[in-house]
This record gives structure tokens, sequence and C-alpha cells, in this order.
């Protein structure tokens, strides 16, 4: 599933984390890697003498050199690169040209208002990127202890763009041996109109329950194919918080102790270019574990 990987890294604590993350998943899969750190083009033209231009790419070179030492420590060999540019072009641009099958990142641009901003080059990057991209998050903790992923979940609406999340699902329990957990929220907020989630007739209700059914089942039925070994658990919880699907998300994965959520950058609206539907973007913003988004192309 994963034979090369890109990590995309800056110099910050949760690109370190997110690096060691990579690097861990690399050793698992018997990947290559590749380390980008890219040299922001805004910050270049900020500068006004020579001597601050060398300053910022002596910067990038020496959080290059810090990862190579983690990728030392874990005896997993990296190939490094420094290069110019807007950094989400020249991470997704790299990756192509590397026919990588991975990026990984840090999750990026958190503020004083707390998680509502996802920020900057992280979600740039999903914008444009037909790779699948690993989300880490900045309380990320493997700076201590091995990446562990016992219990993976796969979010699923029953779309198209929600199967191509499975075979990435099931790579990672299967070499992790993983319990998974397949999830369908059922939005009544989305179902009903803001005014109405609490008005919804029982039969209604009843069908989009059935729906969410189908759909977990329908993953479940694959993953037990190809992973006849593996644990599969089903569930279809429902949601009347204004945040909608992400929310139901987000309580599952602190329920269930969930290390790893797996989901598609686009729901059943389909439309191909607007990054992750908001149920993605939001959950990237809000949850607190590792999140693998998977593009239709992924």
């Amino acid at each position: 599933m994963y034979d090369r990987i890109v990590i995309a890294v800056d110099g910050s604590t949760e690109a370190k984390r997110a690096a060691r993350r990579g690097l861990l998943l690399a050793r698992v899969f018997g990947a290559t890697v590749d380390v980008l750190s890219v040299v922001d083009q805004s910050s270049l033209r900020l500068t006004k003498t020579a001597a601050e231009k060398t300053q910022l790419r002596e910067r990038r070179e020496a959080t290059l050199t810090t990862i190579e030492e983690v990728a030392a420590e874990l005896d997993q060999p990296v190939t490094t690169k420094l290069a110019e540019g807007k950094p989400a072009v020249q991470i997704s641009e790299y990756a192509a040209e590397q026919d990588a099958d991975l990026i990984v990142v840090g999750r990026q641009g958190l503020t004083g208002l707390g998680r509502r901003l996802l920020g900057g080059v992280t979600e740039d990057l999903l914008h444009r990127c037909d790779i699948p991209v690993l989300v880490v998050p900045d309380g990320d903790d493997t700076d201590e202890v091995e990446a562990n992923y016992s219990r993976v979940l796969i979010t699923t609406d029953g779309s198209e763009n929600a199967e191509a999340v499975i075979p990435h699902g099931i790579a990672v329990a299967q070499r992790y041996g993983s319990e998974v957990h397949v999830l369908n929220i059922v939005d009544l907020q989305a179902a009903g109109g803001a005014f109405d989630a609490g008005g919804l007739k029982k039969e209604f209700l009843e069908r989009l329950d059935e729906r969410g059914r189908e759909a977990v089942e329908k993953v479940a039925d694959e993953a037990e194919e190809s992973a006849p070994d593996l644990t599969v658990k089903t569930a279809v919880e429902r949601t009347a918080s204004f945040e909608g699907t992400a929310a139901g998300i987000r309580e599952y994965v602190e329920e269930n102790e969930v290390d790893l959520v797996v989901m598609g950058s686009h729901g059943r609206s389909n439309l191909r270019r607007q990054l992750l539907g908001s149920v993605a973007s939001t959950v990237l913003r809000t949850v607190d574990v590792p999140v693998l988004v998977i593009t239709r192309s992924g």
C-alpha cells in the first residue's frame, strides 16, 4: 500500500512529531522515505539581505538534519531535499514526482482561537493534492512511545468516495493487528434542517439508520473478505449537533479510544475540488488523533 512516503517538515514541534509518525509507519510498511523542507517564498521576499536569505535556508537544513538523526535512531534510511517556493505546491509536486503513495504532515495553524482553524500549509496541501495525506495533531506523543494503532476507525457515508478509504484502513489494520471500527453518522440537522431535528418522523429516522447500517455492513464485508483475521465492529450513531457528522465522529473517537481515523476527502456531494467536504475539514480541526485523508484517486 505504501512503498514511498514523503514527509514534509517545517521546523515546528508538530512537524517533528509528524515526521516520527511517518518514519515509524514507513518502517512497518518497508517504505522508502523522502523528507522535504520548503523555504517559503513569502518569507524570502521579506528578507533584506543575502545573509538573511542564507539564514532561512540554514534553518531548514538544520530541520532536515534533525529528522535524519531521528531516522537514524529508528534505523530508517531517508533522502532529504530542500526546496523553495509555496510550501503546499512544492510538497504536492515533489510527492507526485517521487510517485509517492502517502504524504505525512503535522496539523498546523491552530491559534489563540482554539481549534477552529486548521490553517495554512496543511489545508492548502489538502486542497490541491491527489495523494493520501496523514495529518498528525499537535498533541501527538510519539516522541516518547511507539506509534500504536490498536483501533482504526473507517468512516463511511455509503458513497463511492468513502469506498476508496477501505483498502487504506485495512492495510494499516493488517500491519498493526488493529481492531477495525466502521462508523456511519446519521446527521439529524442535515436530514431535517436546523429547526426540524427534533421533529423528524420515526419512519424517516429508521430509514436513515437502515441506510447507515447498509453502508457500514458493506465496508465490514469487504474488510472481512480481504482480511478475515481482523476484528471488525460496526456502528451507526445519530447526532443532532450543529457541527454535524464531524461531531459524531469526534465523540466516537473519544468514547472508543480510537488511534487513527481513516476517511475520504469528499462525501456524497462528490464535488471534486472543494477541499475536504466540511466533515473531513472539521474532523481534522477537532480530533486529537492522526487522520488519514484519502482522495478519490488515492
